[in-house]
């Protein structure tokens, strides 16, 4: 690998992972009809770093936030087991409201555990990830057209997080984007746009974390790493991370413009392109 070739990957990391069209979708059919590299298994030690690198992005971007909810949430653990009954019976800040919503939207990702080999084939299948990117579509234009709803940390509703966290559930499928469903979601259950997008993103953290940490762990068990090309995977990483600072900026900034038509083309044309492509190119 070259410095090059790391960041044109950290780009395409940071621009994936957060604007609404599907990262994975696109490694598939990229690696369907041009024979693709699989970074994720030649190269899982840089894969875990451009992650990383997506991660620290949200970190920076909602830093206050990150700061807010870690902060609570060992308050409102001490709160829990308490003495004073009536320190756990006040209303709880939102930031700490925010803790809970963020838990409950993670726990329908443990639905994909059974199913995760089922997930992982699908990035085999060109017609569905065609079929998802045509979806994904849909699902952009339409959250275009919703009305503006009010809902924030303090007025979202645990059904309203768990029912965002199917959203993210669904977004593991090859060709269906994580943080389209996710935003498209929140709007529907009335969350105030900025809300929907910002949610989106602290909601992913602990669903990013994990997968680095098992990642990792599969790294370590099995000696993948090259510590020669430990400088040019960290470039790729630095890259991955700036470009997703400005990825969620402009995200934000389309959402709150109501202007994910425009993502909404782009999955359609690409969709509809790989399944003509996928019954030619055999």
């Amino acid at each position: 690998m070259t410095y090059i070739s790391s960041v044109l990957m950290g780009v395409l990391q940071g621009v994936a992972e957060f604007l609404p069209i599907s990262s994975s979708g696109h490694l598939a059919l990229f690696q369907h009809f041009f024979g693709g590299e699989n970074y994720e298994e030649t190269q899982m030690f840089f894969t875990v770093l451009l992650h990383l690198g997506t991660l620290i992005s949200v970190f920076i971007y909602y830093w206050r936030d990150v700061l807010d909810l870690i902060r609570e949430f060992f308050l409102g653990l001490a709160a829990l087991f308490s003495r004073d009954k009536g320190v756990g019976s006040r209303t709880p800040p939102p930031a700490r409201r925010l803790v809970l919503l963020i838990i409950a939207a993670t726990l329908p990702l443990f639905l994909i555990l059974p199913v995760k080999e089922a997930v992982e084939t699908a990035m085999n299948n060109v017609t569905f990830v065609s079929v998802a990117l045509l979806v994904t579509g849909a699902i952009l234009y339409f959250s275009d057209h919703m009305a503006r709803g009010k809902k924030n940390a303090k007025t979202a509703t645990i059904l309203d997080a768990v029912l965002v966290g199917f959203a993210q559930a669904l977004g593991t499928l090859p060709g269906i984007s994580r943080s389209g469903s996710t935003i498209s979601a929140g709007m529907l259950r009335g969350f105030d746009r900025t809300f929907a997008v910002r949610f989106s993103f602290l909601m992913s953290m602990p669903a990013v974390l994990g997968a680095n940490i098992l990642t990792l762990k599969d790294v370590v068990e099995a000696g993948a790493f090259n510590w020669e090309l430990l400088p040019v995977y960290l470039v790729g990483a630095v890259v991955a991370a700036v470009v997703g600072y400005f990825a969620i900026r402009l995200v934000n900034l389309l959402a709150n413009k109501g202007k994910f038509g425009a993502f909404a083309w782009y999955c359609w044309i690409v969709g509809a392109a790989s399944l003509v492509a996928g019954f030619v190119v055999k």
